[in-house]
């Protein structure tokens, strides 16, 4: 069941730190880490039971994500945004699940999603070119999920835009090796991909919109509550479960720190009201991040579940919770990093890793609070949303 993932998580997690300094310094996940993610099946959670996979619940996919993310925030980075897109071949094409999966099961495919490239229009498909940053765990992957602007036929975006969701096969798409220099979550390896004039078959692509809406599954008629759900609620879940799951194992580092550390007073910290009181509070927000996150994905299940239609309204207050739930966590972070003590800036402390890669976690563009918040108050006035406000919702 999949729980037994989660099981299997814990079992591997001090491995899995242990690799965690390794995957940083080699700037992806190393076939050792990913080894044992494909044997704990944390990627396998939202696959179609027709290839193996849980077709689980996305409250257990996310209690994995965290689960990985307590011990290497890279690797459960990658398991977070990879994870997500079996949950989304599910909702398309047979032939396309058959082609990525047919052969073996295993295969991971990445992203990312923001258009852009131009898919030009031909015969029975698309020609697609452009460049994308940010693929997450892409050296071990053999498909990409990809976003696109449908072209006018002069390498422009057509008007009004249409945005596709495509896919391809790693012999279509060129990963740029010195792309990823970055400060934090080093270790997901999300490099460039480059385009250049691939042929795309009309069944390899999706309107956004479809996706958006949980309602790409219905044309291919999938059923399941797990693959009618909105998109804007799925994807966040997987990076926002990421970023709560590193919170969780800074904490975990910032104890075993203190539980022996003596002040330049001379006071052990373990007295120290102070610090441990900060500790405790940042406990408590830790904590109270996972369970409204796992609360929204929850009821939003649960409506598509019971055939009740999941309205704008609902689907931006699961997005305003979700954003919050990443800012409440990382502040938390904050607040006990400054209270470890000089040795925290030091290479060879966990600590440091975990504060790093969360705050560039939260620097991801679904964790932007701005619009987020204000198309959650403006449907919650009952108002139509306009266009700027539905991106992402």
């Amino acid at each position: 069941m999949a729980h037994e993932v989660v099981r299997r998580v814990e079992q591997y997690g001090p491995k899995l730190a242990e690799l965690a300094a390794g995957n940083e310094e080699l700037g992806r996940l190393s076939d050792e880490t990913v080894g044992l993610l494909r044997s704990a099946g944390v990627l396998r959670l939202l696959q179609d039971r027709k290839f193996g996979g849980y077709a689980a619940h996305p409250r257990d996919f996310a209690e994995a994500v965290m689960a990985v993310s307590r011990h290497d925030g890279a690797a459960g980075w990658v398991c977070g945004v990879v994870g997500v897109h079996p949950w989304e071949v599910a909702q398309m094409d047979p032939r396309l699940s058959q082609e990525i999966w047919g052969a073996d099961p295993e295969t991971w495919i990445a992203s990312p999603y923001m258009p852009n490239g131009i898919a030009e229009p031909v015969d029975d498909g698309y020609v697609l070119s452009g460049r994308w940053p940010f693929s997450s765990g892409t050296d071990h992957c053999d498909w990409v999920f990809l976003g696109a602007l449908v072209g006018d036929g002069k390498g422009r975006p057509a008007s009004p835009p249409t945005v596709l969701h495509v896919v391809l096969p790693r012999s279509s798409y060129e990963i740029i090796e010195d792309s990823w220099d970055v400060i934090g979550l080093s270790g997901t390896g999300s490099k460039d991909v480059v385009v250049d004039g691939a042929f795309i078959p009309d069944y390899r692509t999706v309107n956004q919109d479809e996706v958006s809406a949980g309602e790409a599954a219905e044309r291919h008629g999938v059923t399941e509550p797990l693959y009618r759900l909105p998109f804007t609620s799925m994807f966040p879940l997987g990076i926002t479960s990421a970023v709560i799951g590193i919170c969780q194992g800074a904490l975990d580092a910032h104890l075993a720190l203190q539980r022996d550390r003596v002040a330049v007073t001379g006071v052990q910290i373990r007295d120290d009201p102070y610090v441990l009181y900060a500790a405790g509070e940042a406990a408590a927000e830790i904590a109270a991040s996972r369970v409204q996150l796992l609360d929204g994905i929850s009821r939003i299940y649960d409506k598509v579940a019971a055939g009740e239609p999941v309205t704008i309204e609902d689907r931006s207050t699961v997005r305003r919770n979700q954003v919050r739930c990443a800012w409440r966590a990382v502040s938390a972070l904050d607040e006990i990093f400054t209270r470890s003590g000089g040795n925290v800036i030091r290479r060879d402390n966990p600590l440091q890793r975990h504060w790093r890669d969360a705050h560039v976690g939260l620097a991801h563009m679904i964790h932007v609070p701005g619009a987020a918040y204000h198309a959650n108050s403006v449907a919650g006035m009952g108002l139509e949303l306009p266009p700027p406000l539905r991106v992402m919702i």
